[in-house]
């Protein structure tokens, strides 16, 4: 677990970055089976493999060759691999998360590899994370496992201290959901970023209002990050699951209260893309043809 002058930081800035959460040996697994993927993914022109909903597993950026891999998106790894799925229902990761949510327990709500492999053109616009999954609380905390280095010249996490105690800034943009934040918001609120960096093995703890970013990686060192996303036991989901998997909803720590706990938050639901994945809601392609 954690001191309290961390969970006192998180609480303060919206984010924690903890080195050392996994052994050498843990993170090993973990990067044989994502690269794995990548070999296989040379095989592949677009997203192939299936999730619970029927879309593509594997999620590929437009500039992936088969010399080239770009695969930035592996949905709900916990269903293809003993080593993810102990690493997020499992772990001191999950504990930690835990202990920062608080309450009467902490339930898992779903997970994804991002991915920026060398020289790859993958970033991600300025978005808070409960405008995608949206709860009767904001309870809600986003973990990013360093599966690989992240630097701060590989395309690390930027994100805005404090924003979370913010408002909910509208992603959606000419009656269309944009998975982002306006241009204004951005020129506004988001020109001081603070990038989130660590060996392999570090986890970043996010609070799911806080503003963030990242660019693509121009670095020959890959960026790879293991996210999953644990809810408050009394928050109640609002709308589908983004990424369900079998492991949805799954109790990691304390116990059933039977209570649904509400804050007050205005905010407009989100679309579920129908693609393999947000990128192509954030860069206003038509996931029908992606």
């Amino acid at each position: 677990m954690i001191e309290q002058w961390q969970v006192d930081q998180f609480h303060q800035h919206g984010y924690l970055v903890v080195e050392g959460v996994f052994s050498a040996s843990e993170v090993a697994a973990l990067q044989r089976d994502f690269n794995l993927w990548v070999e296989e993914s040379r095989a592949y022109t677009q997203g192939w493999g299936e999730t619970q909903d029927g879309r593509a597993r594997f999620d590929l950026e437009r500039d992936h060759r088969p010399d080239h891999p770009s695969l930035r998106r592996v949905s709900s790894p916990t269903e293809i691999s003993k080593n993810y799925q102990q690493t997020a229902l499992q772990s001191r990761m999950a504990q930690i998360a835990a202990q920062l949510i608080g309450g009467s327990g902490t339930r898992f709500h779903h997970s994804k590899i991002n991915s920026k492999l060398p020289h790859t053109a993958t970033q991600v616009k300025w978005h808070q994370d409960f405008l995608f999954t949206p709860h009767s609380n904001d309870d809600l905390i986003t973990a990013l496992l360093m599966v690989s280095d992240v630097t701060p010249e590989n395309g690390p996490l930027n994100v805005i201290p404090g924003s979370h105690k913010g408002p909910l800034w509208s992603h959606w943009h000419n009656d269309r959901f944009t998975g982002a934040v306006s241009d204004s918001v951005v020129t506004e609120h988001c020109q001081e970023p603070v990038a989130c960096f660590g060996p392999a093995g570090s986890v970043c703890f996010m609070h799911t209002r806080l503003l963030h970013a990242s660019s693509p990686n121009e670095t020959e060192l890959p960026r790879t990050l293991f996210i999953s996303v644990y809810a408050a036991e009394d928050a109640l989901p609002f709308g589908e699951n983004p990424l369900p998997s079998v492991h949805s909803g799954q109790l990691i720590a304390g116990q059933e209260s039977g209570l649904v706990r509400s804050t007050v938050n205005q905010m407009r639901l989100p679309q579920k893309p129908r693609g393999a994945s947000f990128f192509v809601q954030q860069a206003g392609l038509d996931e029908a043809t992606v």
